[in-house]
């Protein structure tokens, strides 16, 4: 069976098929653009596996046609290869497309570029495929969005929803009010008290760059929906242009933090004709059906202490504040209708009344998604954290940093988007599934793409395929495609095949998530398929430089470890390696010195900084290393801040405190902070550690307030 991701609705195999050479030419019809657009992006798609195309059909060469066919539903097509070419048949210039994208997949399963003969019937589970793109937080570059999409059309993902403004930037140009981009679009990054300024990260698209784009997008089937927040996560927006607010001042560098905002829109007419005119800007340039209008995490405490907005909500006839969320959403989701389109905004536009036809993305879970088809309304499943492509996917350190929480490629594969709680008559509100790239913490296009590849290969299966894959039978897909998609410059995760290693207990372990066989040497060989197989718990006796990776076939996959295993090395542990003492607000955090060249990562929960070394093997050792770091505590989490305890410090700069046991065990070692303190970079700390069992070891500090951070990289039993 031939290797296609997402997989077909039908395969038929026969004997026989063809080669794809020089001698094969494309026969669109005359007269149809859609066909002509397909067979521009076959031929693109062939030459970035070097495959080159006749201009004019040869005597017996083989021949690729596209034909119209009415009546077929939409997105869907019909491919059937022979000796004699390939012909795709479909209704609409979608099918035309992804019956292309599935014969540039059957062009090359091999070196040869042999097509087989088949026959594909094919079409989507859902009409909605998604990505979102945060380019607020952190701005990606016109080619990065291209090659986005082109790593969206490929694997038949048709929706990108574009997240261009909140309240760390804007960036998108709106004529009537230029200092949203001249003011607004540009901030310096916090930083720790004495650590030097970070490079400013700044960027706006032009109106040229975002039609060029919306038109790249589709030529490859793929709608940009823009998001323009509101009420809340607004202040970029206010930030250029105060009287949209409430009146509450903002802060120097407040748009510097992370979080819930308190800051929203006024609700006074002037207001609502600065977003109105807003919102005509972006329909000009925006040719999508829909427009979201965000309405998530709109935090009232400005408005229930405004005057004004209590006199309008009085005036309005309206109870409480969340209805007058939902009138402000009503009223702008009617304009959009008035200029025929439709609104989408986050399940929390639910809780005020929004129009009938407003299609509601749920993200705080599945319950808005069952909410909102319950009520009429079409849904888009996009719950945290399973789609939240922010949340690691991996413990290696190449991770980059992200959310704390641990998504891996077959946590997403596993997620059904249709879950059981939404009653079948309900259920065609479901319209499709989309995974978000929110962009705090992802600074570079690099992170990007490593974040959203290859999970959104899970989403575009989830998206497409009626028949959920295992992972087992997912993960030799995954392999063929993404070397399809290297020569389109993509450079994906490699923490489905990754190789991590725990010692624990004298033993140490080797583990992966794809599955796949393990193979190892233990003198700094490269692995291979004549390496040993892992099959269960090493000893860890003396020294050895292990390498080890997974193997596909007799295929080496990225990821590969290579580590020296010695007594120091069951001895040390990595933040990541830790476990979180509670699950809070968990982030993998990059120090934010030094402003150029590599920074520590640091697994710590921003809520409780709390972490525990289970089983930690600290019989014999008398002393105690940790490599400390402090970060800004830049994050807008409103009244729990206030509750962030810490026990009191000792010492003016406070202290680390391990304790046996528990977290409320006996202090074993104190590692006083000063010499920490005026370094903005990481510190390595030592300190005896009195003498006890191996058992879990649990980590804190002293502190009068959250403001530094401090975080571990590392810690580290010493023995003689």
């Amino acid at each position: 069976m031939p290797s296609l991701l997402p997989a077909p609705a039908s395969v038929v195999t026969r004997q026989g098929g063809f080669t794809f050479d020089a001698h094969v030419a494309i026969l669109p019809p005359a007269n149809d653009t859609g066909a002509a657009n397909a067979a521009r992006r076959l031929t693109a798609l062939l030459r970035s596996q070097a495959l080159t195309l006749a201009r004019r059909t040869a005597k017996g060469a083989a021949v690729i046609r596209f034909v119209r066919a009415s009546g077929m539903p939409p997105e869907s097509y019909r491919l059937v290869t022979d000796a004699s070419g390939a012909t795709i048949t479909a209704s609409d210039d979608a099918g035309l497309l992804y019956g292309a994208v599935t014969l540039w997949q059957l062009a090359t399963q091999d070196a040869a570029h042999h097509v087989p003969a088949v026959t594909i019937e094919d079409g989507p589970r859902f009409a909605w495929r998604g990505l979102m793109l945060d380019s607020a937080r952190h701005f990606q570059s016109p080619d990065y969005i291209r090659r986005l999409i082109d790593w969206m059309a490929v694997n038949k993902l048709n929706r990108l929803h574009w997240h261009l403004v909140d309240d760390q930037g804007w960036r998108i140009p709106i004529r009537k009010y230029p200092k949203l981009v001249q003011v607004s679009s540009r901030r310096r990054p916090a930083h720790a008290p004495g650590a030097p300024e970070l490079p400013t990260v700044s960027g706006s698209y032009t109106h040229a760059q975002i039609r060029e784009i919306v038109a790249f997008a589709q030529e490859r089937g793929i709608t940009i929906i823009p998001e323009i927040e509101m009420p809340g996560h607004a202040v970029a927006a206010i930030r250029a242009y105060p009287q949209f607010g409430v009146g509450v001042p903002l802060p120097d560098r407040v748009w510097s933090d992370w979080g819930v905002f308190p800051w929203l829109y006024n609700v006074e007419e002037p207001t609502f004709r600065f977003l109105e005119d807003v919102l005509d800007e972006v329909m000009a340039l925006f040719p999508s059906p829909w427009i979201h209008l965000g309405g998530d995490e709109a935090t009232k405490d400005q408005w229930k202490a405004s005057p004004a907005v209590q006199a309008r909500m009085k005036a309005l006839g309206l109870k409480d504040e969340e209805a007058l969320q939902g009138w402000f959403m009503a009223r702008m989701g009617r304009y959009l209708a008035a200029h025929g389109r439709q609104m989408i905004g986050w399940d929390e536009i639910l809780a005020g009344g929004v129009p009938a036809d407003a299609t509601i993305m749920s993200w705080r879970g599945i319950d808005g998604a069952i909410t909102a088809a319950r009520a009429g309304h079409d849904t888009i499943l996009s719950p945290s954290p399973i789609l939240y492509f922010d949340n690691r996917q991996g413990t290696g350190p190449e991770e980059p940093p992200g959310r704390g929480n641990l998504i891996t490629i077959g946590d997403v594969l596993a997620f059904d988007p249709v879950p059981d709680a939404i009653a079948p008559e309900h259920r065609h509100h479901v319209i499709g599934v989309q995974a978000n790239l929110w962009t705090e913490h992802v600074r570079t296009e690099d992170r990007a793409a490593w974040m959203q590849f290859p999970r959104a290969l899970a989403v575009a299966e989830l998206g497409w395929a009626r028949e959920k894959p295992n992972l087992a039978s997912f993960v030799p897909q995954v392999v063929a495609q993404l070397d399809r998609m290297v020569p389109l410059g993509l450079k994906p995760a490699d923490s489905l095949f990754a190789v991590t290693a725990r010692i624990e207990g004298g033993q140490l372990r080797l583990s992966n998530q794809s599955g796949l066989p393990i193979r190892y040497t233990r003198d700094g060989s490269p692995p291979s398929a004549s390496a040993a197989l892992y099959t269960g718990p090493l000893p860890t006796g003396g020294s050895m430089r292990l390498r080890a990776a997974s193997l596909l076939g007799e295929r080496v996959l990225p990821g590969a470890l290579d580590r020296m295993i010695d007594s120091r090395a069951a001895r040390l542990r990595t933040s990541r390696e830790l476990e979180a003492c509670q699950q809070g607000a968990l982030l993998d955090l990059e120090d934010d010195y030094p402003a150029k060249g590599p920074r520590a990562h640091f697994l710590v929960d921003i809520t409780r900084p709390c972490s525990i070394w289970r089983a930690a093997p600290a019989r014999g050792a008398t002393s105690i290393a940790l490599s400390v770091g402090q970060v800004p505590f830049n994050f807008q989490i409103g009244a729990d801040r206030d509750a962030i305890r810490f026990r009191p410090p000792a010492t003016p700069a406070g202290e680390f405190e391990v304790r046996r046991g528990s977290c409320d065990g006996p202090v074993v070692a104190t590692l006083p902070l000063a010499p920490a303190a005026a370094n903005p970079g990481v510190t390595r700390l030592i300190a005896p550690l009195a003498p006890g069992d191996d058992g879990d070891l649990c980590f804190t500090y002293t502190a009068r307030g959250p403001d530094p951070l401090w975080a571990i990289d590392t810690v580290e039993l010493i023995a003689p």
